[in-house]
């Protein structure tokens, strides 16, 4: 398979330290040595999970279990949201008590853990599979995290109203409008897409841009958004968003992940993006939409490209005094229960691993087969070199923690409500996006 921009990427000490958020800075500047690895008995592992989902924990307490009763040693398992992951990692560092083994969800931890020598690289766990396409995001061929899943965000929308009202599926930005006028009928409303100052819209509404072949940053980082080539295909952008926006229902602004979901699984809308959870929900709360729902890719202007909105999880192993036994712990977890764990949310947690796709323990879960159509679909999304797989946090030539400023910051949501509420003309509102990009990332 052909390796991405990532696959061979370089980054520096001094980019890390330069460019990451507060967070980031705070480990930094702790200047926190690595301890030394070595041999500490049955010491307890330590490990960090944040996929709360009600049989993801209980999967979890389970093995912890089992893991106890084969080799003796004990699994401390701590749970908390994604977002307060990283918090709880780098608390634990800087204690003196840290985790052994973490889950991270932003490129940009990883890399500042493995700048600063806190985690270890996981190769040996990683390099006998094939993986999807820019998912591993490699140091100097040194694979930090192991990926447990895409969370690609997709469109969703309505099978059934496509067929009631003779619509067929949009390849162009123009036509996706249309379908969305069209199946706004009193209270549903025709999309969903978020345009507030948060992560969602961050994950949901721009990829529309990935596919007109909009970039962030060049081969040099700099800052392109506003160039010659760049700036008329944003404009049209934030016109298009504009458009669809006058199908959207009230609270756009405020929209977070769990409002499009909810609005997609009560059938409050006939478009919105989200991964593979909505199917999951709607199947557990509404069985009858579920069945009425397809995906489909984000589409560019004039009918051309695909793309999709990268998202991802993974876990990382941290270097303590008990990397050993969390490794042993980790290998045993990626082969022998990783097809449990995938298990506990079958279709949002979409395999990373090529060879998972063939497993027929995997297949043979009855949401999978169920819903087997979109499935396919989300595998051909993550191995088609035709799909642009990328997202903000993302861009750039290599792995690297600016583009993460830029997703932190916010800019390009501002962009949109600059244009999309305050009414400010397109080319201006890509001028301040840029020029704010410029800025944080100093």
């Amino acid at each position: 398979m052909t390796k991405s921009k990532f696959e061979t990427g370089l980054w520096t000490r001094r980019q890390a330290l330069k460019t990451m958020g507060i967070a980031g800075a705070g480990l930094a500047a702790s200047s926190l040595a690595a301890p030394a690895l070595r041999a500490q008995g049955n010491k307890p592992i330590r490990f960090l999970n944040c996929e709360t989902g009600k049989d993801t924990l209980a999967f979890f307490s389970k093995v912890a279990k089992e893991y106890q009763e084969k080799t003796g040693i004990e699994v401390v398992i701590d749970s908390v949201p994604l977002g307060e992951s990283f918090t709880k990692i780098t608390n634990g560092i800087r204690s003196g008590t840290p985790y052994d083994v973490a889950n991270v969800g932003f490129i940009g931890h990883v890399l500042l853990l493995a700048e600063q020598e806190q985690i270890v690289p996981l190769n040996e766990l990683t390099d006998e599979y094939q993986w999807g396409n820019n998912i591993l995001f490699p140091i100097d061929n040194k694979v930090y995290w192991y990926p447990f899943d895409y969370n690609l965000a997709l469109i969703y929308y309505r099978k059934d109203l496509y067929e009631t009202n003779g619509l067929s599926l949009p390849n162009t930005w123009d036509a996706f409008v249309q379908n969305s006028e069209a199946l706004v009928q009193g209270r549903q409303k025709g999309a969903l897409f978020p345009i507030g100052s948060n992560g969602a819209t961050n994950w949901m509404s721009f990829a529309f841009l990935w596919a007109e072949g909009v970039k962030l940053f060049d081969d040099q980082w700099n800052v392109i958004l506003d160039n010659d080539e760049m700036k008329p295909r944003v404009a049209a952008y934030l016109d298009f968003m504009t458009k669809l926006y006058g199908t959207m229902p009230p609270g756009a602004l405020q929209a977070s992940y769990s409002d499009v979901l909810s609005n997609l699984v009560g059938g409050a809308v006939a478009h919105g993006a989200y991964a593979g959870r909505v199917l999951e929900a709607a199947e557990r709360d509404n069985p009858t939409l579920a069945e009425n729902l397809g995906v489909m890719p984000y589409m560019d202007m004039s009918g051309k490209q695909k793309a999709v909105s990268h998202g991802y999880d993974g876990w990382v192993v941290l270097k303590t005094d008990n990397t050993g036994p969390a490794m042993d712990f980790m290998r045993w977890l990626t082969t022998d229960r990783m097809v449990d764990f995938l298990h506990t949310a079958p279709v949002h947690f979409q395999p990373t691993r090529l060879d998972i796709y063939e497993d027929q323990r995997w297949r043979d879960n009855a949401m999978i087969q169920k819903y087997s159509g979109v499935v396919e679909q989300m595998r051909e999304l993550v191995t088609d070199e035709s799909v642009v797989l990328t997202s903000i946090d993302t861009q750039g030539p290599a792995p690297d923690v600016r583009p993460g400023k830029v997703f932190e910051s916010f800019v390009m949501p501002e962009m949109l409500q600059n244009k999309i509420l305050r009414e400010m003309d397109s080319a201006e509102a890509v001028d301040q996006a840029a020029a704010k990009m410029r800025e944080v990332i100093k």
